[in-house]
């Protein structure tokens, strides 16, 4: 007996649909996605209207693209998507140059502003393997006296010099002296610590400069971009551009006392100074948060500058982390449903013992308003990967739009009407996800490159 693997049912249906009518219409469809993993399928109609006359100059139903109206998945994380993070990614990065550097809006002059980018980490929950470089050698782990325990028998010590792919990375050196319970109430309430930053550090730049907090608002604006980034031992840390403008916005320059190196000495003391008590401090003790020690602060420079980061190279930094997700430091994709989920997770043991923090203290009444069991799959982190503050340039939406309207500046030039004002007028509904076996091969086509998805 013959087994039929997945690729040979795909060809065969590929050769089949490719003898019936409306190939053409279908194949399109599936190419013009580029590739995307998991498109949503619509079905219904639209017509093109123009805007002046009212005239009916085109209609469509989705019977033209083989039933259905596929339409990439737009999702951001590359582990789902690589295709649509891909395009997520060159977006985030045109929005932070746009703040370094002007355009999409934005003005030239936000280039002589103070600006600095930094990082901003997570405290430490107890001693965890790491690799250590000085020099451009591994040095140990964490070195220690022979014979220094922990109050559980294990040594509190590592010799061993890690090569980068080590599963040890981020573990506990022990696990029963690692403070879950803090890690995860860190996580969780991470959003709210970088909210108080933001204010400590503008009320660290007033009294710098010898305002009060209503003077400082009034002669300059702060705006920040930024994206969270899980670091091996599951916690996350914040890289973030920050910028100081006038009081208009990016379009007026800051006051001439402001300048690069007040922003980062006023970050580095803001972020030493916010502290947050932890809720359910009735259940696990009192806890106050804050941020880690390792605080790094660089200026940017608007081109190559020695030392100093570039625009360039900051936006293409904090783009990369912007389609990264909990994946990147053991956890899963979907989110956790029920308790006997959680011993048939294939993660680590560590990853496992956070998710399973989530969910206990998830269960308790103090922690309700975090909903650490919603966000278990996350490791406690409920908040948006990438922000930025409204000033700070354009949108993402804003680049979007523009590039739906030049794809629809495209069709009408196709069918001629480009010099007239339509407008597309349609009803669609949800009808599914994902491939049918023929059109996953024509999918992989044009991820491997062997189609393009102009064709």
């Amino acid at each position: 007996m013959t087994i039929e693997t997945p690729t040979q049912s795909g060809v065969g249906a590929l050769l089949e649909r490719a003898a019936s009518p409306g190939f053409d219409g279908w194949r399109r469809n599936v190419l013009r996605l580029g590739g995307c993993t998991n498109p949503v399928h619509l079905v219904g109609s639209a017509t093109l209207v123009d805007q002046a006359t009212g005239e009916a100059l085109r209609s469509f139903t989705s019977d033209e693209y083989g039933g259905r109206l596929l339409v990439a998945c737009g999702n951001r994380r590359a582990s789902v998507c690589p295709v649509c993070a891909a395009l997520y990614r060159a977006d985030t990065y045109q929005l932070i140059r746009a703040g370094l550097v002007g355009g999409k809006e934005t003005p030239a002059g936000v280039g002589g502003h103070p600006r600095v980018f930094a990082t901003l980490t997570a405290p430490g929950f107890g001693p965890v393997h790491t690799r250590r470089e000085r020099d451009g050698r591994v040095r140990a782990c964490r070195p220690r006296k022979a014979g220094e325990w922990c109050p559980h028998g294990l040594p509190v010590g590592c010799r061993a010099r890690h090569a980068e792919d080590d599963r040890r990375l981020g573990e506990p050196l022990c696990p029963r002296c690692y403070d879950y319970a803090g890690a995860v109430l860190w996580q969780a309430q991470a959003g709210e610590l970088w909210h108080r930053f933001a204010l400590e550090l503008r009320r660290v730049l007033a009294r710098r400069g010898g305002l009060s907090r209503t003077e400082f608002a009034e002669a300059v604006r702060l705006s920040y971009a930024k994206v969270a980034e899980y670091q091996r031992r599951g916690l996350i840390h914040f890289h973030v551009v920050i910028r100081l403008d006038g009081p208009e916005g990016p379009e007026t320059a800051p006051p001439g006392w402001v300048t690069t190196g007040l922003l980062a000495d006023a970050v580095r003391e803001a972020a030493g100074l916010v502290r947050l008590v932890a809720r359910g401090a009735d259940v696990v003790g009192r806890r106050v948060l804050r941020f880690g020690r390792q605080i790094d602060i660089r200026p940017i420079a608007a081109f190559d500058a020695g030392e100093r980061l570039t625009s360039s190279a900051v936006a293409g930094y904090i783009a990369k982390y912007a389609t990264k997700g909990a994946e990147s430091a053991g956890a899963v994709d979907g989110r956790i449903h029920q308790a006997t989920d959680l011993p048939l997770l294939p993660v680590r043991d560590h990853t496992l013992r956070m998710i399973g923090t989530c969910w206990r203290l998830g269960g308790l009444e103090p922690f309700e308003s975090l909903r650490l069991r919603r966000w278990a799959h996350m490791l406690g982190y409920r908040g948006h990967f990438s922000t930025k503050s409204r000033r700070y340039s354009t949108t993402l939406t804003a680049l979007r739009s523009a590039r739906a309207e030049h794809r629809a500046q495209e069709q009408r030039d196709a069918f001629g009407f480009g010099d007239r004002p339509t407008l597309l007028v349609g009803q669609w509904r949800y009808a599914g996800r994902g491939y049918s076996p023929e059109a996953a091969l024509v999918a992989e086509s044009v991820r491997t490159g062997g189609v393009s998805h102009d064709a």
